[in-house]
């Protein structure tokens, strides 16, 4: 039978797929838009629960560096050895999984349309869920371009398709409340980092287990060839790690300070993946089962759509702009700056967070702002910032998604300004009121990022309506991925530069023969030691003069004041947006189109 190929061709599981004539034929066409239509009297609040299902599983990614420490250690186990792979290596996994995300999202935005979002979300559970798979299989082999492979690459399309799958259909399902909507969903991608963070904690603590024990160091004959330490044995060289007693007491199940055998061990990273995929995969296609999307012309009973003065009053436009017309209106590339700037400054402070607290008061309140005081403030970061999706969508439905960005970057340049003078204050007066400003004033400035996320998708809908509004949405996400990459290199790189200055400071007051005598080099070597990690802030304090102030809590001032600089930008950008010209609408682009 000869047809008229006018659509889209994709394969699924092995399965081609093929849009003809716009009907769908093939083994899997049961995941496609057309047959998940809600029937009459479908309960609409049975669609949210899925779609935060969905992102409470991808929202893990912001857990990442728990297991930062267990790769770096993975064939020691209690410490690393030579053949392990360094932090510097690991980290950039995260990076590469939102670049990802925010590539497939633009990729994948016309296909979500086409398809729906059932099928895209059984497409991100294989990928994401399979990602892990991979990624234990680069652990167990110890492969690293696997585990960037399978976690970053491919769970970075799956966190990116997952991402976008509910967006428009929520929207539709809730004209009424579209802030609300994406807020609830969006608000699961928060909350997955708590949960995640938790879960994986249990599993490595679970899975792993402690290398053999051989002794203390002083009982081992040790011998060193090539910077490696070993043991004789009647099989030949051991290679073996020494532990001291801090480190061996942090291991998942506390162990005896001296010498371990490398390679007996295990971390649990690896099981650890297999089990997160597994699960994740499971909770993913039981949710992207559940959508359902809502009849042509359907709307919520009892509901009328605003007036024309207020959809005005609103920007909130009757028309529709056409996925491949959105990125030619100078709107899309005014919220691109808006959502990369506000995730820039936002993601930078996350990025840093915990070592932020510490070195700004754990010097000044060592009593107070200890490392469970440091943890606790972590989890509560991932609290807020849950929490601010849901609370700053739903006050978008009152007040403009205009309006909840101009509150956004006033409020946060003023927070990002107050954390350099917090800074400034607690050293020369250590006392537990600029503590409680700077954790109000992160606490909100994490609201105001993840309601950046939450909000973004209703304002495309207010400008761009919502015949594509999930595509635009995942188009526009190249600004995450833009800013996941910006943010942590902006901010390392300044508070690099702040602690070199710091120091160069510090060493030009200390007398040089006291200098000489406390490092054994002359002041003159000052880089070689730096480079070496010798000399740091807090050596060089001990023999700095009386009266000298610890810059160490000033190290992220000019950070700050970047990442408000960010935001001054993003406010203007903000503060220009006008309605789509009606030269973009889909009735004057592409006459006759239907969606």
């Amino acid at each position: 039978m000869r047809r008229n190929l006018i659509g889209l061709r994709f394969h699924l599981g092995g399965v081609l797929i093929v849009m003809t004539d716009n009907k769908k034929v093939g083994f899997f066409s049961f995941l496609l838009k057309d047959k998940i239509v809600a029937k009459p009297g479908f309960n609409r609040w049975w669609v949210p629960p899925a779609s935060i299902s969905i992102h409470l599983c991808i929202g893990s990614v912001y857990a990442w560096s728990v297991f930062n420490p267990a790769l770096t250690r993975e064939l020691g186990v209690v410490v690393s050895t030579a053949g392990d792979w360094s932090l510097g290596s690991v980290v950039w996994i995260f990076s590469v999984a939102i670049v990802c995300l925010g590539l497939a999202a633009a990729v994948a935005g016309r296909w979500l349309e086409d398809v729906g979002p059932r099928c895209v979300g059984v497409t991100a559970a294989f990928l994401w869920g399979g990602g892990f798979l991979v990624g234990s299989l680069g652990i167990i082999y110890h492969q690293l371009w696997l585990v960037y492979f399978g976690y970053g690459v491919l769970g970075g399309c799956g966190l990116g398709l997952g991402y976008v799958s509910p967006v428009s259909t929520l929207i539709r399902w809730f004209p009424d409340r579209r802030g609300m909507a994406t807020g609830m969903a969006i608000m699961g991608f928060g909350g997955g980092a708590m949960i995640g963070q938790q879960l994986k904690r249990y599993l490595l603590e679970k899975f792993s287990s402690t290398p053999e024990y051989l002794g203390t160091e002083e009982s081992v004959k040790l011998l060193t060839e090539g910077g490696k330490r070993f043991i004789e044995t009647a099989e030949g060289l051991k290679e073996v790690v020494i532990a001291n007693a801090v480190e061996a007491a942090s291991m998942p199940i506390p162990g005896e300070a001296g010498v371990y055998v490398v390679g007996t061990g295990d971390t649990g990273a690896a099981m650890a993946f297999v089990t997160l995929g597994i699960v994740y995969f499971v909770v993913m296609m039981l949710a992207a089962f559940s959508y359902r999307v809502p009849a042509v012309g359907w709307k919520p009973e009892g509901w009328t759509p605003p007036a024309a003065d207020e959809q005005s009053k609103r920007m909130m436009t009757k028309n529709n702009v056409h996925i491949n017309e959105a990125h030619k209106t100078p709107q899309f590339w005014q919220l691109w700056i808006v959502l990369c700037f506000n995730v820039s400054a936002g993601i930078g402070v996350i990025g840093v967070a915990k070592t932020m607290m510490t070195e700004i008061f754990g010097t000044t309140m060592p009593d107070i702002v200890t490392a469970g005081f440091a943890g606790f403030y972590v989890f509560m970061i991932s609290a807020f910032n849950m929490v601010g999706r849901f609370i700053w969508a739903s006050t978008s439905d009152y007040i403009g998604r205009k309006n909840t960005y101009h509150c956004f970057f006033v409020i946060g340049t003023l927070l990002y300004l107050s954390i350099p003078f917090t800074a400034s204050a607690v050293s020369a007066d250590p006392v537990i009121t600029w503590l409680v400003l700077f954790y109000a004033a992160t606490m909100i400035i994490f609201t105001m990022y993840g309601g950046g996320f939450a909000t973004i998708p209703a304002y495309l809908a207010d400008m761009f309506g919502t015949l594509h509004v999930g595509g635009i949405h995942g188009r526009l996400l190249t600004a995450w991925a833009t800013a996941g990459v910006l943010g942590p290199f902006a901010i390392t790189k300044l508070r690099a530069m702040s602690l070199n200055n710091a120091i160069n400071d510090l060493a030009a007051k200390v007398d040089p023969a006291r200098f000489t005598e406390k490092f054994g080099a002359p002041i003159s070597d000052l880089q070689s030691l730096l480079d070496a990690k010798t000399v740091t802030i807090s050596k060089l304090m001990e023999i700095a003069p009386a009266g000298t102030i610890d810059p160490t809590p000033s190290l992220y001032n000019t950070t700050m004041y970047a990442m408000a600089g960010l935001l001054i930008i993003a406010f203007f950008s903000n503060l220009f947006m006008k309605p789509v010209d009606e030269k973009h609408n889909v009735e004057r682009t592409h006459p006759g189109f239907s969606g």
